[in-house]
């Protein structure tokens, strides 16, 4: 399974000490180079980030056609737009990215999507959590994870559990 991941899902889950779960559910992820580079600007606000640098089931790849790449660049970040690229290279089977317009662009050309929350609720189906609830509250207080309320209740819902 080749799994692709923008910024947020990784840094978010990071942030929160379950990095983890992305190794649990998926095995490997491939980090676009400017996704891992935007990752890297955690240090200047003191994070420690051995724990993903020196993770073996990360790898950081970089896509051929930064032409395609550019073309993004007039609606999405740096991150978004080679994350989207190098999934359409690799036939990726998953594109791990929260940002709305990021996730409309993806799904135009084709691209299966899952975000942080869809993560969560994965993670307490397949039994590594047990509270969908707890951890996307984290997420909020911790990491500055934006969610409308009613996507949190969904969320929720889809995790088993009440609001």
């Amino acid at each position: 399974m080749i799994v692709i991941s923008d910024t947020s899902p990784v840094s978010g889950l990071y942030r929160i000490g379950h990095l983890y779960l992305l190794e649990l559910l998926f095995g490997k992820i491939v980090l676009p180079k400017a996704v891992f580079e935007e990752i890297l600007q955690l240090r200047s606000f003191g994070y420690d980030l051995n724990e993903i640098t020196s993770a073996e089931w990360i790898e950081v790849k970089s896509a051929s056609n930064m032409a395609n790449v550019s073309h993004l660049l007039h609606q999405l970040d740096m991150g978004e737009a080679e994350a989207i690229v190098l999934a359409k290279e690799l036939r990726a089977d998953l594109l791990v990215m929260d940002e709305a317009k990021g996730r409309t662009i993806a799904r135009q050309e084709g691209l299966t999507i899952i975000g942080l929350a869809g993560i969560l609720v994965k993670a307490k189906a397949d039994g590594h959590i047990s509270s969908v609830k707890l951890l996307l509250d984290r997420l909020i207080r911790e990491a500055n994870f934006r969610i409308s309320q009613e996507l949190y209740e969904f969320v929720l819902i889809q995790g088993g559990e009440s609001i």
